[in-house]
């Protein structure tokens, strides 16, 4: 019997003190989701642990035994596709659309300008000699980045000067840390207060690059806490933080 109850107790500790689950979230989250999840934590009592990157890296990851529990990713295919191959639960919810920016730091030679004609007029007289964005290859705003340099007619001018972060938060450092001129980088990082004292920004047409339609799932590991932040955040106070950061929410 003695045994028994030790057994019991140690598994009461142990529930106690498990560790917070993990969480792995797209580099335009870093400062929205912090906000989110400290939020949570003054309400629940709870902690989570989070991992800001690439989607596409992380997508990577789990297949791979990375031992994330919800992923919110900047692009819903990654969910889509790894929900297909059997490692969610689900097909997950669809959380924020999001929106780019050009960001120039103080003291800069380049404007922020929404319609990139300064940026034109700067690549012309010699103005800027490196630009930065996220990597188009497994970055989804990197990839947004660059359909709306295609669009202004500037990605091809632009090749010999891309500085190119492994996630959109290393775009925005490197944009706004005298690396570069200036960058497209998330909407979100640009108007979270720690960036904006940094520079300045300017939104651009959101049709001038496919939609950042944002999704997540749990994924087939999640436990009890990894479910009730999962639900969290499709509560009235997350979304309030969401849209405070410049996302669009998708049922507006």
């Amino acid at each position: 019997m003695r045994r028994f109850w030790a057994c019991v107790l140690g598994f009461f500790c142990a529930a106690a003190h498990a560790a917070p689950p993990n969480v792995a979230a797209a580099a335009d989250l870093k400062f929205a989701l912090s906000e989110i999840a400290a939020n949570y934590e003054k309400e629940t009592g709870k902690t989570v642990k989070l991992s800001f990157g690439s989607s596409g890296n992380f997508a990577r990851q789990i297949p791979q035994g990375a031992p994330f529990e919800l992923l919110l990713s900047a692009d819903e295919d990654y969910i889509l596709q790894l929900a297909g191959q059997g490692w969610l639960r689900d097909e997950g919810r669809l959380y924020a659309i999001g929106r780019i920016a050009l960001l120039v730091p103080h003291g800069s030679k380049l404007l922020a300008d929404g319609e990139l004609q300064d940026l034109r007029a700067a690549l012309a007289d010699g103005r800027v000699q490196r630009f930065a964005i996220a990597n188009p290859a497994h970055a989804p705003y990197g990839r947004a980045a660059r359909a709306a340099l295609q669009h202004a007619g500037l990605w091809e001018k632009l090749q010999d000067k891309l500085v190119l972060g492994e996630n959109v938060a290393q775009a925005a450092q490197f944009a706004t840390s005298g690396s570069a001129q200036g960058g497209i980088v998330a909407w979100s990082l640009a108007k979270s207060p720690e960036v904006a004292k940094l520079g300045t920004a300017a939104l651009l047409p959101e049709s001038w690059h496919p939609p950042l339609r944002q999704r997540m799932a749990l994924t087939r590991q999640a436990g009890a806490e990894a479910s009730s932040f999962y639900a969290y955040l499709q509560q009235a106070a997350a979304r309030a933080v969401f849209e405070r950061y410049g996302f669009s929410l998708p049922d507006q």
